[in-house]
């Protein structure tokens, strides 16, 4: 029998007793996996071998799994500093556990979530109990994690989904294929199998030196697997952004643009958010280690300044809280793109605006939140605001319901709520086409006067912040924020994605 070159060297590699995946055929045969996969194939086809086809799926830790167990988990060490504070038998203030454990930043509200989930105690009006009987020696999730990086299984599909939802493992499936000897593959090389010289392609040399006529060529194997090659494709999210910007654009609005790292002043400050707010501690801003900004409007600063302690208007009483002005002009990553609308309405960017105005941006914030299925380090978020005399609520909802609309989407919700720097307030959710459920997709309301009047801005102003990723995960279907984009990214979602509505 003559056959190809690497179709007698897969076969010469394979055995008719123990099922070799193409990979370590391929090492033993001295030819490269792509070349062994398209031999076997051609070789199943005539019987020579058979495939065995199986789906093999890998558990790995993650880098916080590794930390967890080194220091355990962060509720585990909740419960240890409750139960050391005397909480298994009267409650204890959370703050004072929370100090003992030594828990900080994303850890506390990881602690703080797990904490009654596992049955550690209970969470109540500010106060922790603990559970005397509880075991936290005998933790499912991290008696998991102990086993996986010993690398042995675990065979509970649940606890393992639990453990992958927290971040703490990853979990990859892929095909592998086996090959054995037939009989009759086994008989051929018993008779003798010799390689013939073959081509898999015609080449221009081939035709000018007339070789062509004389080579035996392999056959073509449309069953075959074969490499593939992703074409490249805009990203959803711009997808989306572009189509927000084509929407708003054609509702009248002009665009903004400014720095990703500002001052505190112009990111919180100017929109009256209290300098002792815990939104701007370390747990949740990106503070960078830079030289402060010195170049801010001095008369704003003073004005903005006056606001947080003293209020606006006869009926203002301000935050009587501290405020620095050092802190004012410290560096950070935006949390939100409503620097740059303080930086435009103050004039700082383009020179005093007269009403009516319409100014939007679609841009990267960066937040240090936990992240899950809706919340990521940086996200895009679309801001926007209207500049007119005599503005109302039903003119904010309606300019949603048209924006939305705009979309196909049509079932938008709105509840009350509270912000530092508008009021009214409200937030928008929107529903999702696979799960049904309710998702917040944006922060909305009226700026109050605290926020406009050191701005020299004397009429109305309604703003809104939406999420990007969110608005593309009701369009697309996704249910995961982290399928759209950063290290995590589902690349086979991202090239299949279509629009639902």
């Amino acid at each position: 029998m003559r056959l190809p070159e690497r179709q007698v060297a897969a076969l010469e590699a394979a055995s008719a007793t123990d099922a070799q995946p193409i990979p370590d055929l391929a090492a033993e045969a001295g030819i490269d996996e792509a070349a062994a996969t398209t031999s076997v194939f051609e070789l199943e086809e005539d019987g020579l071998v058979a495939v065995e086809t199986e789906t093999e799926e890998t558990v790995s830790l993650t880098d916080e799994a590794r930390e967890y167990l080194d220091a355990e988990l962060p509720e585990v060490r909740l419960y240890r500093a409750a139960v050391e504070a005397g909480a298994d038998e009267t409650p204890v203030s959370m703050g004072q556990v929370i100090g003992a454990s030594g828990l900080e930043g994303p850890q506390v509200d990881i602690a703080l979530s797990n904490f009654a989930r596992k049955g550690y105690g209970e969470i109540d009006g500010g106060e922790i109990s603990a559970d005397p009987d509880a075991d936290p020696d005998s933790d499912a999730e991290i008696t998991a994690l102990e086993a996986l990086d010993a690398g042995e299984a675990v065979d509970d599909d649940s606890l393992l989904d639990r453990l992958a939802e927290r971040g703490l493992i990853e979990r990859e499936k892929r095909t592998v294929r086996s090959v054995l000897l037939t009989d009759a593959g086994v008989d051929a090389l018993m008779a003798g199998v010799e390689a013939a010289e073959t081509a898999d392609r015609l080449t221009p040399e081939m035709l000018i030196s007339g070789e062509w006529e004389d080579v035996e060529f392999t056959d073509y194997n449309v069953e075959a697997d074969a490499t593939e090659a992703g074409a490249g494709k805009v990203h959803v999210l711009r997808q989306a952004a572009e189509r927000v910007k084509d929407v708003l654009v054609g509702m009248g609005f002009q665009e903004m643009d400014g720095p990703h790292a500002d001052a505190d002043f112009w990111i919180n400050d100017a929109l009256f958010m209290p300098q002792d707010h815990p939104a701007r501690t370390h747990w949740d801003r990106f503070a960078l280690d830079v030289d402060p900004i010195e170049d801010l409007p001095e008369d704003l600063l003073r004005a903005v300044e006056n606001a947080h302690r003293e209020g606006v208007g006869p009926d203002g009483d301000g935050y009587h809280s501290p405020w620095s002005e050092d802190f004012a002009r410290e560096v950070a990553l935006r949390g939100h793109t409503t620097s740059l609308s303080m930086r435009y309405l103050s004039g700082a960017a383009e020179g005093d605006l007269e009403p009516p105005q319409r100014y939007f941006s679609v841009e990267k914030a960066y937040r240090n939140d936990t992240i899950d299925a809706t919340h990521l380090l940086e996200f895009f978020q679309i801001e926007g605001w209207v500049m007119a005399e005599d503005l109302s609520v039903r003119d904010l909802m309606g300019t949603f319901e048209e924006f939305y609309r705009q979309f196909g989407i049509t079932d938008v919700q709105f509840k009350p709520h509270y912000n530092p720097y508008t009021e009214p307030s409200f937030e928008l959710f929107g529903r999702h086409p696979e799960t049904g459920e309710l998702i917040e997709i944006g922060n909305s309301g009226i700026f109050r006067e605290e926020v406009l009047s050191p701005l020299g801005v004397d009429c109305d102003v309604m703003a809104w912040g939406l999420a990007l990723e969110r608005l593309a995960m009701l369009y697309t279907g996704a249910e995961d924020i982290r399928d759209l984009h950063g290290t995590l990214a589902d690349l086979e979602f991202l090239r299949n994605a279509e629009v639902i509505y």
